[in-house]
């Protein structure tokens, strides 16, 4: 990190950032720890299940099922928002509109 120069019109990453890298308190640090011990445990245990020589059942992720779940069923957590409705408007009413204008332009300038 001590060779590390920042982009003349760029801001410095946080991450990179030594006063927020490395002044972190003791309970931050204390609860970054539990995480990745978590982690580690979790990591563990799907290797110790997938490596299993005598395995006869399929391994089950939860993450994975949930995923796959939200994806087959995508209305079910479809929420409204301005942004939704603005894609939804841009892509599903106005190519309509363009299209019919583009054609009755088009059918008038034939005509003689």
């Amino acid at each position: 990190m001590a060779d590390y120069r920042e982009a003349p019109l760029a801001t410095r990453p946080k991450t990179l950032d030594p006063a927020e890298y490395f002044n972190l308190s003791l309970d931050q640090r204390r609860a970054e720890e539990e995480r990745a011990g978590l982690r580690a445990q979790l990591k563990r245990q799907y290797q110790m299940q997938l490596n299993n020589p005598h395995r006869k059942e399929l391994i089950e992720d939860p993450a994975l099922t949930r995923w796959v779940y939200a994806r087959t069923n995508p209305y079910n957590h479809f929420r409204a928002t301005k942004k939704t409705s603005l894609l939804g408007g841009l892509f599903g009413v106005v190519p309509l509109f363009v299209l019919y204008y583009v054609l009755k332009t088009d059918r008038l300038c034939l005509t003689p």
